[in-house]
């Protein structure tokens, strides 16, 4: 692993909506789909890969909150996210109930 992604995996927890919502206010909420590792792509926007974040962007496996999951989050505050800061950005991804 990476020095790199090693700093990442350091700064990444577990979030609830509540303490995102600052981030959203400010559109600075990446949404990482559940097939990616939030890590590679923390690694890959800290190291300016742009190929790699456009091809992720490109194939919607990288987006903006959408307003329906906007509606989703704020009726459930307490819902969980692993959530990675990145500046400007902050990376979240849902976590499924297990």
């Amino acid at each position: 692993m990476s020095d790199l992604k090693e700093q990442l995996k350091a700064n990444l927890d577990e979030a609830e909506w509540d303490w995102l919502v600052p981030h959203a206010q400010r559109d600075a909420i990446i949404v990482v789909t559940d097939g990616l590792d939030i890590l590679d792509v923390g690694e890959a926007i800290a190291s300016d890969n742009l190929p790699a974040v456009q091809n992720w962007i490109d194939e919607q496996l990288l987006t903006k909150p959408t307003p329906e999951q906007l509606g989703n989050w704020n009726s459930d505050r307490a819902k969980r996210f692993n959530a990675l800061i990145v500046e400007p950005y902050v990376l979240i991804q849902e976590k499924t109930a297990s």
